[in-house]
């Protein structure tokens, strides 16, 4: 399968206007606080009930979700949203349409949640942050597996590789199995960073995580590796579950000279075969589904 994540620029531009990401600034939630948070809930699930329903039109079956989803989640806990019983009652539809028609949905949670940080406070965020994806995902009726998986990075090293690795698998230990049996790790696009090897080696093997093994990543963190023997590595990790695998292509090979070198492109021109064989690939590229629609080569429109 190929998907996409967060923006539907199709819907986000129709009338009315599909997006789950709605969110609200400090002073808006100091203002209105929890009927407001609770009146954007509920329209950023119905919305992802539309987008998924659009999806399945479009024969997309992987899609990931935008984190705001429950804006300002962690001064609340969602039950106590006035209008919980129908966020709950939307929230199993779309399970139900994921799981009746093996649809799959995922999460990336900010750069900002760093399980492994070396301050307390850090992790605490962190922690809240995955069991507050967990929480969503059982709303909606997922199963606790990777398959809907909750992503993220470590995103440092701390100044040690060893403590920083057991660090995240003892906070691995501690989380609910509504968090730990849905996260994945994914390596990093920064060369004194995490690599699939070392996520493989320090991490999975502890915490036994699968590896989501990101291309366009693994050209700053190979270690020596080819495309393929860094994915092999990080399939290993999956067990039974297909595992996804990210893929982007550079701003800079598309036009844009003076993009960063991790910056992805608008669109992308191909995705290996090899890759689309062996996983689910979530196609990260600012032209969403858009760059679905010319990869399998029916125009930039539904």
């Amino acid at each position: 399968m190929l998907g996409y994540a967060a923006m539907n620029h199709t819907l986000r531009d129709a009338e009315p206007p599909r997006r789950c990401n709605r969110d609200m600034r400090k002073k808006t939630w100091e203002c209105e606080g929890i009927e407001r948070a609770a009146t954007l809930t509920e329209q950023n699930f119905a919305d992802l009930e539309a987008i998924l329903r659009w999806n399945l039109d479009h024969d997309i079956r992987f899609y990931r979700c935008s984190s705001t989803l429950v804006p300002w989640n962690s001064q609340f806990d969602i039950e106590a949203l006035p209008n919980f019983e129908k966020i709950r009652t939307i929230a199993r539809r779309c399970g139900s349409l994921i799981r009746d028609n093996d649809m799959r949905l995922s999460f990336h949670p900010s750069y900002w949640c760093k399980l492994a940080s070396d301050s307390s406070d850090t992790v605490a965020r962190a922690v809240e942050s995955v069991e507050h994806h967990g929480r969503w995902l059982d709303l909606m009726r997922l199963p606790q597996s990777p398959r809907h998986a909750i992503n993220v990075h470590i995103g440092a090293t701390y100044g040690d590789k060893t403590a920083t690795a057991e660090r995240f698998c003892e906070v691995i230990e501690n989380l609910s199995s509504r968090a730990s049996e849905r996260l994945v790790v994914e390596n990093d696009d920064t060369e004194s960073l995490w690599s699939v090897a070392e996520l493989c080696e320090q991490v999975a093997a502890s915490a036994g995580i699968p590896v989501t093994f990101d291309y366009h990543h693994h050209s700053f963190t190979d270690r020596g590796l080819t495309y393929r023997e860094g994915f092999e590595l990080a399939r290993e990790t999956w067990g039974p579950v297909r595992p996804i695998v990210h893929y982007s292509e550079p701003a800079r090979l598309h036009g844009h000279p003076d993009a960063r070198p991790q910056d992805h492109a608008e669109f992308v021109d191909h995705v290996p075969p090899w890759l689309r064989a062996n996983a689910d690939v979530m196609v990260e590229s600012n032209g969403k589904e858009r760059t679905l629609h010319r990869l399998r080569g029916d125009g930039g429109s539904p």
